[in-house]
């Protein structure tokens, strides 16, 4: 797997500040979307040094910058409003986008409180990048109400600049054979850790684009700008070879869902799509040397009603087997015949760590052969890759 190209994405929250306190005033009853009208978020209007954090649309059109006083901004906008940030709403926003992202990967680095990177090499399974990018956009906008620029490359720089072109809601591709047409043609101001100070030295050696920088020989930048100036040119090259910086934390619980590209209506097809989310959160399950106690499955309709059966497990295991009898026993229970079925989901719950298992629990032949079995198979994924190794039935579904 070392050969493998990396699978990047960058999820940048689309005006975070002031679009999670729209969240929140609408939750409270509040008729007007203060995206919609003249607003900012600030500190203390009565203070001077009070500066804006966050703009509406139709504040940026009257000539509002982020960073600028907010008797500046009054200057430019004398009907705008004023809405004061509230840090733990918006880390309740961030930690609820990082919970979702969490089903597509466990790799994400949290870069700030409305951007994150995700690591996807090892978990795209039969799907495109560019694909799950959309997929992520649609549905961060669906289930949290919000939107996010998602960028796609194959590293952290590319995928970080490819997040900041067009805004906002959209998703786009920054690939090596792109960055001739979308980067270089970018002012040289616009590219990634490069400071105010150092562009009048770069505009004096006639370096006004990215592509400038980039066909500069690199020995004359080093010369003149030292290790920063080795970075700056790799940059422009779009050279990145720094990794996802996650941690990896220890869950609460697993799950995974998915939206059918098409309504289903047999029980035994959503079995069949209901074993593979098994066995890819059972795998994740047993990557983080944990057991489940708890099997919940939802399903979501072609009319969007959503429905779930939960049930304990006679005893906590990590075993794909045994979770996934379950969870077609609590699919038996709740699906009616000829209901069309649009989404399909199972999460794990009520984790423990295998180390507080009690070895009374393994008196049983079967668990342990079991759990060699699920060993074998999760060594052969890591070895050869997720997809490449299967179980018999398994509908490709992606």
């Amino acid at each position: 797997m070392k050969n493998v190209q990396r699978q990047i994405l960058h999820i940048d929250v689309n005006n975070a500040f002031l679009s999670w306190t729209a969240i929140d005033r609408l939750a409270q009853g509040e008729k007007i979307d203060i995206r919609e009208i003249e607003a900012v978020i600030g500190g203390d209007e009565s203070k001077r040094s009070g500066i804006v954090l966050a703009k509406s649309m139709k504040a940026k059109r009257k000539g509002v910058c982020t960073g600028e006083t907010l008797y500046q901004a009054r200057l430019k906008c004398p009907n705008l409003q004023v809405f004061k940030g509230d840090y733990q709403s918006y880390k309740k926003h961030s930690d609820k986008l990082y919970n979702l992202l969490l089903k597509y990967t466990d790799k994400i680095e949290r870069f700030s409180i409305d951007e994150c990177f995700l690591d996807m090499t090892e978990y795209l399974r039969n799907d495109s990048l560019i694909n799950k990018a959309y997929e992520i956009n649609k549905r961060v906008k669906n289930e949290l109400g919000f939107t996010v620029n998602i960028g796609v490359a194959h590293n952290k720089l590319l995928a970080k600049m490819a997040s900041d072109f067009t805004k906002p809601d959209r998703v786009h591709s920054l690939f090596e054979e792109e960055i001739p047409n979308k980067m270089w043609v970018l002012p040289v101001s616009e590219l990634f850790m490069l400071g105010k100070k150092t562009l009048p030295k770069l505009y004096s050696m006639g370096i006004k684009t990215i592509g400038d920088l980039a066909k500069k020989d690199k020995t004359e930048i080093i010369k003149k700008f030292g290790k920063h100036g080795l970075l700056m040119w790799e940059y422009s090259n779009g050279i990145d070879n720094s990794s996802v910086n996650y941690i990896k934390e220890k869950p609460k619980g697993v799950g995974n869902s998915v939206t059918l590209p098409q309504d289903i209506y047999n029980i035994e097809k959503i079995e069949e799509v209901l074993l593979a989310l098994t066995e890819q959160v059972t795998y994740r399950l047993r990557s983080y040397n944990m057991y489940a106690n708890v099997v919940n499955v939802q399903l979501r309709t072609n009319e969007f009603k959503d429905f779930s059966h939960q049930k304990r497990l006679i005893r906590p295991t990590s075993s794909t087997k045994y979770i996934y009898k379950l969870a077609k026993e609590l699919l038996s229970q709740m699906y009616k015949k000829g209901t069309a079925i649009r989404l399909v989901g199972i999460r794990l719950d009520g984790l423990i760590d295998k180390g507080e298992m009690q070895l009374s629990l393994f008196d049983n032949d079967n668990n342990v052969k079991q759990e060699n079995l699920d060993k074998v198979i999760d060594e052969l994924k890591n070895k050869y890759g997720y997809k490449k190794i299967t179980r018999a039935g398994k509908i490709n579904f992606e």
